[in-house]
Order: structure tokens, then sequence, then C-alpha cells
């Protein structure tokens, strides 16, 4: 199959109509249906179902969509990486990496200092990114390391080194009479009325179902808790990004939270090296 027609088929899978697809291509409809067709043949199955009133996909036209953006993906990060090494092997070496915004600050600090004392380091190009934003960047070749936190982060398929391990706080309004506890546990967090915990966007940018507020950063994330509309979860690191109206108590049973700093298993990049060196010896 060609990544043309691995293309062509996301679109229609993604549209579910041959004309809106054909738009988003900026080709005419028949020859995408000629596409659809042909590759349906080589593959001796039936990608979707069509009627004049809709179209849907089959079983197999649901693993080809997996397993077509995936290898969409892998696609774009090759040439993201290739042209990455090209401007290195032209003297403009650099190397990107990709970190949730308002996470890991002081760790941030210290790892960048750490490897600018580095005697062959190369400038950083820092990708501040949303909820979950840093693994999907470091997949798909837009960054050359990231640090993740798990359990929240996958990082099946990258190598990965520890940098910190900490517990969680639950962050309240200052002036919550849950602040004046020595902890607190999960269950009062889900028990707190007019608090929910909020929403962060999926990798689609749709919302999960629930009472909380959506919320896309930490920047609203604090504005709502200090309104009191929400409260929050999250690593004990997070107090040295508080306001001042904002206050934080101890979650005991809250399940500890690890830093790591994640890279391509077939990177050869020394500035990769370099990073994860500066990083692990912190």
């Amino acid at each position: 199959m060609e990544t043309r027609e691995l293309r062509y088929f996301v679109a229609v899978a993604e549209e579910l109509h041959f004309g809106r697809a054909a738009d988003r291509l900026g080709i005419a409809q028949p020859p995408l249906s000629r596409a659809i067709g042909l590759l349906e043949r080589r593959l001796g199955a039936t990608l979707l179902e069509r009627t004049s009133r809709a179209v849907t996909l089959t079983d197999a036209g649901s693993v080809l969509l997996r397993e077509a953006r995936a290898a969409l993906d892998a696609v774009a990060a090759a040439e993201r990486r290739t042209r990455r090494a090209a401007l290195a092997a032209t003297g403009r070496p650099g190397v990107v990496l990709a970190t949730k915004a308002g996470a890991s600050g002081e760790l941030l600090a210290k790892l960048l200092d750490a490897y600018a004392a580095e005697p062959d380091a190369v400038t950083v190009d820092l990708l501040l990114c949303g909820i979950g934003e840093q693994e999907h960047m470091l997949r798909d070749g837009r960054a050359d390391v990231a640090l993740l936190h798990l359990p929240f982060d996958s990082t099946a398929g990258l190598d990965t080194e520890e940098l910190l391990t900490e517990n969680q706080v639950l962050v309240l309004p200052a002036g919550h009479p849950l602040t004046t506890r020595p902890h607190v546990r999960l269950a009062d967090v889900t028990d707190l009325p007019g608090l929910p915990l909020p929403r962060w966007p999926r990798p689609d940018g749709s919302y999960p179902d629930g009472p909380g507020p959506q919320a896309r950063d930490h920047a609203q994330l604090h504005q709502l808790i200090a309104l009191g509309r929400a409260c929050w979860v999250a690593p004990e690191s997070c107090r040295t990004q508080l306001r001042e109206d904002l206050a934080t108590v101890p979650v005991l049973d809250a399940p500890p939270v690890t830093t790591v700093i994640a890279w391509p298993p077939h990177s050869r990049s020394r500035a990769v090296a370099g990073l994860v060196r500066a990083a692990t010896a912190l």
C-alpha cells in the first residue's frame, strides 16, 4: 500500500462521506472513489459499506483505520527526524524537549542548567504542551525527548529513565474547610459538594462526560479552583506554581506520580544522549 492510498482511506473513514473527504484532500470525488475501490480489491476486503444515505466502516475498515493512522504517523515522524538530522549535519544541531506546561518546573530548570554545563551541549528547544500532548509529540517526531508522567502517560515502546517520584495533593480554594486537615483521602475528594474534578481533553480534542468543568491548561484550571468551581489532585511539586488564593492538602491514598525522561529507542542523537545523561545525574 502507498501512503497516498492510506491518506485517502483515512480521510473517507474519518469523514464517512466521500464528498467531504474529497474536499479535505483537495481532489475530485470520482478518483477518490476509484482509489478506495482499488484498495479494497487489492486487500480482498470490503472496508466501507456504502448506501445512498450513509457510509460506514466495516470491521476490516476499522482495523485498517487504526493501522493506517499509526503508519502515517510513523512516516511523518521519520520525515521530521530526518530533517532535524540534516540540520545537525550542516552545523545547526539542536534537540527538542517536550514537557507539560506548568509541570516539573523545578526539575526542568535543574535539567536545563545541568545540560548547559555539558561540554558538547547544543540548543534545547522547549515545546510546552497541554495535558498529555508531550507523549504524542515525542511519538510523532515533533520532539526528540520528553518528560512524561506515570501512571498518566504511556511509555510503551520508548526508552526511559526515572527522575522523580512524588506524592499527590488536593488543590482547593484558599480558606476551604478541608485545608485545615493534615491530609485527606480520595473518597473525600469525590464527595466534595460543588467542587468537581476537572475534565481534560482526550487526544482527539473531545472531553469525557462528567460534572466537572472542561480545562485546557493549568492557568485556566487555577482560575476555576480559585472561583470555587473545581478542585484538582496533582503532584506535590505543583505547589511552587500555585497562586496565593489556592491551598493544598496531601492525599494519602492517591497513587504516586513518577516523572521520567523518554526518547525513541532507535535514537542515535548525541544531543539526546547528553540530555538524558544530565537528567539522570540530578
